[in-house]
């Protein structure tokens, strides 16, 4: 957390999910009963998947949307929602001026070798051998091109000119943590005046699926909420989502005439090994930098829980040491993005800072209730659902 003084505005979010894309459609969507997932076309596993998009608004040229993958082109529109947002769509100076920072996974897989590696391999005899030389003589070179991870930053810079530095961060949700937390650090000692921050997932993706359930990781059906799925052993419910935010330093917004949307007010971030306790401990030493900022009385969270346990449970002990604070937990409305969960979550914050209040509780489980008292501050929770953990405090813009 850096001690500089100068102050960070959220001048520009672009976002999209399963509810659709941008700022108004998700206040509307998140005041609606909670939607339900896609049930059928991976049972028994859930998925939040993406609302219909026209990617042709933000990404105009057929060849630059086919030669990237479906995660890519989610992330390059949701940036240029973002820069549009800002004011900084077109405006060549001042995009080659903007730092990136994006937080990625890999590449989609060639599904069809999966398959037919995963059924042959049982009945091999030499099972190393086998798997070595299927994937050798299997994959075609150009695969291993479009899984870079510094892709979307690639072509986030070709489609939207972005073209100041960018870095690529791997690593799950704490990825996401630290794209922010590094970007607003950057900012607040004066090496970046503007920063354009986020990442993308497609969830849609039987390959992604197979990896989490490896490590026990899916809810199966039927649907639940975040805080409702404890008894069923927990677990996640992936969500094909794109967010991106554009940071920008106080002086360098007024100069352009930019109006804050929101003040990224802190951000911290930890990663502790996750023995039993560890996770409300973490949680725990992360307020504490944050506490003497907050203010009790006008303070809401949303909360990245995963639904994973025990991770969702011992934050939800740490969020009773809050008091009476409404809660939010966005994984029941949108589904767990991973790396743009936690971009997604702050952006979700900036929306209801700026209606002044929550929107409506996605579960029964008494965690989240009706709550319409005013809000001027939401800390934004990320759990990771094996590592990393991290806290924002996001503004209402003064």
């Amino acid at each position: 957390m850096s001690d500089a003084s100068r102050e960070i505005w959220i001048t520009g979010l672009g976002i999209v999910s399963c509810l659709g894309e941008g700022p108004q459609v998700h206040w509307q969507r998140l005041n609606e009963p909670v939607p339900t997932p896609e049930l059928q076309g991976f049972a028994p596993y859930i998925v939040h998947r993406l609302a219909p998009i026209e990617f042709d608004k933000q990404i105009p040229k057929k060849g630059d949307q086919r030669q990237m993958e479906l995660w890519q082109r989610i992330g390059t529109y949701a940036a240029g929602l973002a820069l549009e947002s800002a004011g900084a769509k077109g405006s060549a100076g001042l995009l080659a001026r903007m730092d990136m920072i994006v937080a990625a996974g890999g590449g989609e897989r060639d599904e069809a070798l999966d398959v037919k590696i995963l059924s042959n391999l049982p009945t091999s005899d030499d099972k190393q051998p086998f798997i070595n030389e299927s994937l050798m003589g299997g994959l075609r070179p150009t695969l291993f091109l479009a899984q870079l991870s510094n892709l979307l930053a690639g072509n986030i810079s070709i489609v939207h000119g972005v073209t100041g530095s960018s870095r690529t961060f791997m690593g799950e949700e704490t990825s996401g943590i630290e794209a922010v937390r590094i970007a607003s650090a950057r900012i607040a000692a004066g090496q970046s005046d503007i920063a354009l921050v986020g990442g993308a997932l497609n969830g849609d993706r039987k390959d992604t699926l197979l990896l989490y359930e490896f490590g026990k990781r899916l809810l199966k059906q039927p649907f639940a909420p975040v805080w409702e799925r404890k008894p069923r052993g927990g677990g996640l419910i992936l969500g094909s989502l794109g967010a991106f935010l554009v940071l920008e330093s106080r002086e360098h917004a007024q100069a352009r005439n930019a109006k804050p949307m929101a003040r990224l007010a802190c951000i911290v971030s930890d990663r502790c090994i996750r023995q039993a306790g560890d996770t409300a401990k973490s949680l725990a030493r992360l307020w504490q930098r944050i506490e003497n900022k907050s203010v009790r009385q006008t303070l809401g969270i949303i909360s990245g829980a995963t639904g994973c346990e025990p991770a969702t449970s011992e934050e939800r002990d740490w969020l009773r040491t809050l008091g009476d604070v409404p809660v939010r937990a966005t994984g029941t409305y949108v589904g767990h993005g991973m790396e743009p969960q936690f971009v997604m979550n702050i952006a979700l914050a900036t929306l209801a800072l700026q209606h002044g209040q929550l929107f409506a509780p996605g579960d029964n489980s008494g965690v989240e209730s009706v709550d319409k008292r005013p809000i001027t501050q939401v800390a934004v929770t990320g759990v990771g659902h094996w590592r990393g953990e991290g806290i924002a405090l996001v503004e209402a813009a003064q």
